[in-house]
This record gives C-alpha cells, structure tokens and sequence, in this order.
C-alpha cells in the first residue's frame, strides 16, 4: 500500500464536498449536544472576510477542516474543528490546528479562543496538546453544561 498524500491548505468552504463536510460535522454534533447548544457557523459564515477556513486533504478528499474566526479586541477563535472518521488518528486536527494558531499569531492576536462540546474528549486532547488551557465561557458563548472553553494567550510574531 502506497503512502497517501496529505495537503492542508485554506479554501472556501463553499465547494460541494466542503458542503458535504460541514453537513456532516453538523449531523455529529447534534448526536452529541442539543441543538441550542450548537454554535454552528453555516458555510455561508464561514465564507466571510472574518474567517480563514482550513481543509485536509487526503490523496485529494477532504478528511478534516477547522477554522480561524476573527473578533474584535484581539481575540480569534478556532471554529468547525472536524476529521471524518475514516481519516481519524492521522493528526490531522492538531496539524490543522497548528496552522490557525500560526495564523492567529501572525496577524497579531492576543489570545486564541474555542468552544466545544461536554462530551468532546478526543478534541479535549487536541486543545490541551496545542498549549490551550480550560477556562469560563469566551465571547459571547452562554455557560452551558454542554459546553467546555478553552483558551490560549499568543505572542505576535
């Protein structure tokens, strides 16, 4: 078996088999929290000026996206961290993960921060891996007990 060519690069999220991707992200977390406890950006959002969508692709398939979201006052945020299933165990979320934390650093960026779900352990693992450490609720997030936040101070580079 032929290694297989791994290449995260930025794209629109608003090809066809981004779509598809998004969509099944979604359908996950609603297996996983209630509705209003999903903080989704639609595809459409996430296609703004505000946000840098990562993808991995995986001998040309996407396997796995996240994304950079700007706010004001410094703060960035990681949004629609997903690998599909097949494509899990690779790294691929930490390297894409990676990339926005560069990203964040390089437009200078004060601070990094998410929310994810109560029942998100393998992503847990990831945010604590990348120097993320729990704290309250981000933005303008309610506290939830479906939810976890997380945060990271980033020096500019």
């Amino acid at each position: 078996m032929s290694p297989q060519a791994t290449v995260i690069s930025i794209e629109t999220p608003l090809s066809e088999d981004m779509g598809a991707m998004i969509a099944e992200l979604n359908e996950v977390l609603l297996t996983l929290s209630p509705p209003e406890a999903c903080y989704h950006l639609s595809v459409q959002e996430m296609a703004g000026d505000a946000t840098t969508v990562f993808v991995a692709r995986v001998d040309g398939d996407a396997a796995a996206c996240g994304a950079l979201h700007r706010h004001a006052n410094g703060i960035a945020e990681v949004k629609r961290m997903y690998t599909r299933p097949a494509y899990q165990g690779q790294g691929l979320g930490g390297k894409i993960l990676e990339r926005i934390v560069l990203l964040a650093q390089s437009e200078g960026f004060n601070s990094l921060v998410l929310e994810t779900g109560d029942k998100h352990q393998a992503a847990w693992r990831i945010y604590e891996r990348a120097g993320f450490n729990r704290c309250g609720p981000v933005l303008d997030y309610p506290d939830s007990p479906y939810s976890v936040f997380y945060s990271r101070p980033l020096a500019a580079s």
